[in-house]
């Protein structure tokens, strides 16, 4: 006779297994937030829509990069110029050219935020969206769900194995939820309230300041674990 030492899978009479999942949510109020700004340009002259577009695009940049350290990122999408042709007549005749950059800014300074994104509303031919609001992948409230997730699976493991008159002995396996099988889970991202504003003409006095109220953000956190346990006193 040979003795086999591997570990059961599924627990045996001796050492049974109980399996659980641990899940969390919090709710924290968002890190930073961000904005998108659309610059545009039209004219009956390519040079001219494009000279046109680099000065508002130059205003924008300027406007935001004022704010120093409230912005943390700027960063330029994309750039575009388009002809318009016209829709009667023959020939590939040229109406106008529309061009368009896209940026887009990101603020952990939300005081500053409503000024920024109000003064930018009033600039010539310039659409702000936004903002959406977010955490960062590093922050803090990440790690405080997923440790919130672990207590609440060792909690329902031990009320399990209270039920059956026995205790916990040891973890056997603890993983984020769909690791086992490595397929990946795809979790979506925090809901971000949106707004959009249309385009604007500059005016001689600065607009009032949009008064904007962070939106929380919701922290979802699973992960499966199994533990051995002594024997049940059924």
């Amino acid at each position: 006779m040979t003795s086999d030492a591997a570990p059961q899978p599924f627990g045996t009479p001796a050492v049974p297994r109980v399996a659980v999942r641990g899940e969390a949510s919090l709710e924290v109020d968002p890190e930073i937030a961000r904005i998108g700004i659309t610059v545009n340009a039209r004219g009956t002259d390519r040079r001219t829509a494009l000279e046109d577009l680099t000065r508002r695009n130059n205003e924008v940049l300027d406007l935001v990069k004022s704010y120093g350290d409230a912005v943390e990122k700027l960063e330029t999408g994309a750039f575009s110029i388009t002809p318009e042709l016209t829709r009667h007549g023959r020939g590939e005749r040229v109406r106008a050219y529309h061009g368009r950059v896209h940026i887009t800014a990101e603020l952990a300074d939300f005081t500053a935020l409503g000024e920024l994104t109000t003064r930018l509303a009033d600039l010539d031919l310039t659409r702000v969206d936004g903002p959406w609001w977010a955490l960062r992948p590093d922050s803090p409230a990440h790690g405080e769900a997923r440790r919130q997730a672990v207590l609440e699976a060792v909690q329902r493991a031990r009320e399990y194995a209270g039920a059956l008159g026995a205790d916990l002995a040891a973890l056997v396996e603890l993983a984020d939820l769909g690791a086992e099988n490595a397929t990946p889970v795809t979790m979506a991202a925090p809901a971000g309230m949106m707004r959009s504003m249309a385009y604007g003409a500059a005016e001689e006095s600065a607009p009032p300041a949009l008064d904007l109220e962070p939106q929380r953000q919701t922290v979802h956190a699973q992960v499966n674990a199994r533990f051995t346990m002594t024997p049940p006193q059924l």
